[in-house]
């Protein structure tokens, strides 16, 4: 009783030193660039960062207790827990819990939920044996309510305070500490007067926290700057929370309410655009009586360049049948349906040592391509016969090694035989601390010269580390590593150094800049309905945490995603812009221990300004020409007296138009497969596009084992989606 009344009164104490806090800096708590091309959503949700120069030292501190204490302790107890036991365990610990959900909406007068909670708590209690299932969901579709304090203090008008990190509680504010001593007064657990039970506390806490080690580790290493990466997750995460859009019901009353704004005649515009053909004398290698010149308006002047065929449109070579397309910025969101069954089996957590997990099996190892610089980390899986062929996959653009498309490739891969090299893009920030000084990325061809380099180095490290010799060579590339893929074997063509078979490149941009242009006009859409942006951007958010909630669900089943036009917009905003931030902020050489105004200078840059900063700039190379330098017209030569390439495209990726699609077929011939649906790399998941690849990689056309996998990954993915 004594613990219990020492805890309320440091909440209280607690809650009357946060209105301390606030009264002399609520006025000022949010702030937001009104003008930045792009939105911070840091200060959109947190308000300004005042103690972002102890928030870092802070954060930087809880990275370092992380890697050395609690990540080896939450290793060691998946190692002793299987997957089914931990799962079980916190399903316990929130039963437990009830306590300070009931509280929180009695306090919110939210009797609705406190009401559910409550039939939840009887009915696990009983049924579910103490909590270790939940019969009140499968059965009864009572779905859980995710109420805290921090909930109820917001509803009671309590201010939140500026961004604070923690030791060991990592984000949180004035307001969320004070919540969480009230939730510690709320949980029975808190009252525990014998070592055993203080033990078994202690087991439910590492059980919990050890869930989060996952998101923690890919936050580490897939951004140039955690620290922000971190405050944008916790400020859409509370409000999300706040707001109850973590509820279904909830959260598609919100989404009725927001409306999309009046779509403009964008089609039009590009439509006039693309009427201005002006006839040129054209390079001798496109002096073709079916040739002319296509001159983008731009509105830094005329673009001279983009060379296609005169009112052609092309055909589709594979047909996907019931896709069902919206949109194609939602059908390009259907690339993270691209799955294989067999990555993820294990019975024990990826923490674990002994998962064995075909994505637990790829190893790290690195390469040192200057003495100055970082070595450069890649990903490779090795068949048992060393000699084997070997797959090298080049992601998407920003991508690290740790892509998951990468990972599903490989798999593709290796079960035919192959061992598996994987690389980061290298548009990204880990790739750029690992090349000389000075190294800027976005000219392919200047890339090429690079990646051929690390490539090289990686092949070589392996086969004197194996002592084998790689049968045969394959080069995959998704979008811009697509581009990099085609441009690499073009250089290998002219001095062949590697001994690569084939290339195969996925949906590359045929003109870069041009792909460019249209992924600002993309990411710039929220300026036309900038009224709301933080519900809007919190109820996107919410439909794909509960998408990705919803996908391992055997029951669950994809006829088409849940987002409206605006909405996947704003993702795709989100991830590209969050691509080129990461970037920017290590050409910028920028520390990440110190408060820094850098990101006032990336808010207000798009694709189109990084390409006149920092390659324009520093490039005696006109516009025009760097425009047909970067585009695949540039490689004519290659693709039409070469066999050893294979393109997937399809017609409505909105990255490209049907004439430089046309164009591109006329180069390619057959070498060039056209899908009529799946955007930019939507339709990697379904079967029609599993096949053909399967076909390219194993060089056969009819073979009875490829026959019974593909109708094995029928039945799989027809489970999936």
């Amino acid at each position: 009783m004594r613990g219990k009344t020492r805890i309320i009164k440091i909440s209280i104490i607690l809650i009357f030193l946060l209105f301390q806090i606030n009264s002399a800096s609520t006025a000022d708590e949010i702030s937001t660039e009104e003008f930045a091309k792009y939105p911070d959503f840091g200060d959109i949700y947190l308000g300004n960062d005042k103690w972002e120069t102890f928030n870092r030292k802070m954060y930087n501190f809880n990275s370092g207790l992380n890697k050395v204490i609690i990540r080896p302790t939450h290793i060691l107890w998946a190692s002793i827990m299987p997957k089914y036991g931990m799962d079980r365990l916190k399903s316990i610990y929130n039963n437990i819990e009830y306590p300070k959900r009931l509280v929180s909406s009695l306090i919110q007068k939210d009797f609705k939920a406190s009401g559910t909670e409550t039939l939840r708590f009887l009915t696990n209690t009983t049924l579910g044996i103490g909590g270790m299932f939940d019969p009140a969901k499968k059965f009864f579709n009572l779905e859980p309510v995710q109420e805290n304090m921090d909930q109820a203090l917001e509803k009671c008008k309590c201010p939140s305070g500026p961004y604070l990190v923690v030791p060991v509680l990592q984000s949180t504010t004035p307001r969320g500490l004070c919540a969480k001593a009230l939730d510690a007064a709320l949980n029975p657990t808190c009252y525990i007067g014998t070592p055993i039970l203080a033990l078994i506390k202690l087991g439910f806490t590492i059980n919990n926290t050890s869930y989060l080690q996952p998101l923690a580790q890919m936050i580490e290493s897939n951004y140039a700057d955690p620290y922000d990466i971190l405050k944008k997750l916790y400020g859409v995460d509370r409000y999300i929370k706040a707001k109850n859009l973590d509820r279904k019901d909830v959260l598609e009353t919100h989404a009725d309410l927001i409306k999309e704004p009046e779509k403009e005649t964008i089609e039009l515009v590009k439509n006039e655009e693309e009427t201005k053909i002006q006839q040129v004398k054209l390079p001798q290698v496109f002096e073709d009586e079916n040739m002319v010149a296509y001159n983008e308006i731009l509105k830094e002047g005329i673009s001279k360049g983009s060379y296609i065929l005169k009112n052609e449109k092309p055909k589709a070579d594979i047909i996907l049948e019931d896709y069902n397309p919206q949109t194609p910025t939602i059908d390009a969101m259907r690339t993270a349906l691209f799955d294989l069954p067999g990555i993820d089996d294990s019975i024990w957590t990826e923490l674990s040592i002994w998962n064995r997990s075909f994505a637990n099996r790829i190893k790290t190892s690195s390469v040192n391509i200057d003495p100055d610089r970082e070595n450069y980390k890649f990903r490779y899986i090795m068949q048992k016969e060393k000699n084997s062929p070997v797959a090298i996959i080049y992601p998407s653009i920003g991508e690290g090694i740790k892509s998951h498309h990468s990972v599903v490739f490989a798999k593709l891969f290796y079960d035919h035989g192959y061992s598996v090299i994987i690389q980061g893009s290298n548009f990204q920030w880990e790739f750029v601390k690992s090349m000389p000084e000075g190294y800027v990325p976005g000219v392919p061809g200047r890339d090429a010269d690079y990646l051929k380099t690390v490539t090289g180095k990686i092949i070589s490290k392996l086969e004197d580390k194996y002592k084998c010799k790689f049968k045969d060579k394959v080069v995959i590339g998704t979008s811009f590593g697509a581009i990099a893929t085609l441009f690499l074997a073009d250089k290998e063509y002219k001095n062949n150094t590697l001994n690569i078979t084939k290339f195969i490149s996925i949906n590359p941009p045929i003109e870069l800049m041009y792909a460019m242009k249209e992924v600002d006009k993309s990411n710039a859409e929220w300026q036309n309905n900038p009224n709301n942006l933080k519900e809007r951007v919190a109820v996107t958010a919410a439909k794909v945490i509960q998408l990705l909630e919803r996908k391992d669900d055997p029951d669950f089943k994809l006829e088409s995603l849940p987002f409206s036009d605006e909405e996947a917009k704003l993702i795709t905003g989100f991830i590209m812009h969050q691509k080129l931030s990461d970037l920017i902020f290590t050409l910028e050489n920028t520390a990440t221990n110190k408060k820094s105004d850098i990101y006032k200078q990336i808010n207000n840059m798009n694709y189109q300004d990084y390409l006149k900063k920092y390659i324009l700039g520093n490039e005696i190379l006109a516009y025009d020409e760097l425009n047909y330098d970067t585009s695949l017209y540039s490689l004519s030569d290659y693709l039409k007296n070469n066999n050893n390439y294979r393109i997937y495209h399809t017609l409505d990726d909105y990255l490209v138009n049907s004439q430089q699609l046309a164009t591109l077929k006329k180069y390619t011939g057959n070498k060039s497969i056209y899908l009529n649906n799946g955007s930019h790399l939507g339709f990697m998941y379904r079967e029609e596009f599993i096949n053909a690849l399967i076909k390219d990689i194993t060089g056969l056309e009819n073979n009875s084992n490829i026959i019974t996998l593909i109708k094995t990954l029928k039945g799989a993915f027809q489970a999936k989606v």
